[in-house]
């Protein structure tokens, strides 16, 4: 769901995320799929569209 090579560790999808699901893993920013509900935001907030979703 993350593409680690575009992720430049901006945070905006942690801020973002209703549920907690995203958090930093050795610098990136990874999902944890079973907390993830597939609301979209963090893929719509990402500015170098690392993230998508996969529903």
């Amino acid at each position: 769901m993350v593409d680690e090579k575009k992720c430049i560790s901006c945070g905006a999808c942690i801020s973002i995320c209703p549920v907690g699901a995203i958090k930093f893993v050795n610098g990136k920013a990874h999902i944890d799929p079973n907390i993830c509900v597939k609301c979209g935001g963090c893929e719509q907030i990402c500015p170098v569209g690392a993230i998508k979703i996969k529903k």
